[in-house]
């Protein structure tokens, strides 16, 4: 019985970034912006680690260059960037972030999603500015890419970002 517990638990804190979004929804390696300079400010490390990812595949539990998932990429991101310890799940990260409001987010923010739309925070990724972000996809690109904000299926699925003191 202590085993079946142990195994649903860890079933259950594992359970972020799983989400496929529909086909018609999904962003390919070839939409990135071309000229990710834009929304990039060299100065900042988060962005520069960030950016440094763009293309690792996706792997479910996955924390290193080798592979990542949502959370897992935002762990490595902080940690190696600005030396940030954070919680490994996207949900256990939206309660460690000051909320604020889409209009006051900068780039490196934190953006939490609910892809299931089942009201839980299950996917995370980093604020580049300009309505674009980066994060580790499970959809079609399965890999760390820069996704729109501001249409389809990351836009209704945005619930919050924060800012991580540091």
């Amino acid at each position: 019985m202590k085993q079946l517990l142990f195994i649903m638990i860890i079933l259950f804190t594992m359970t972020g970034c799983i989400f496929t979004p529909p086909p018609s929804e999904r962003t390919t390696w070839r939409e990135v912006p071309q000229n990710l300079d834009t929304y990039m400010d060299e100065s900042n490390p988060i962005l520069q680690f960030a950016k440094a990812q763009l293309g690792v595949r996706y792997r479910y539990g996955g924390m290193s260059p080798s592979g990542f998932d949502c959370s897992g990429f935002i762990c490595y991101v902080y940690e190696a960037g600005v030396g940030k310890k954070l919680p490994r799940t996207a949900k256990a990260q939206s309660t460690y972030v000051d909320i604020l409001d889409k209009e006051a987010l900068l780039p490196g923010d934190l953006l939490f999603f609910d892809t299931s739309n089942r009201g839980k925070i299950n996917h995370s990724g980093i604020y580049l500015g300009g309505g674009k972000f980066i994060h580790a996809s499970s959809g079609k690109v399965y890999s760390v890419t820069v996704s729109s904000l501001d249409k389809g299926f990351y836009k209704r699925a945005f619930r919050w970002g924060g800012r991580v003191q540091y």
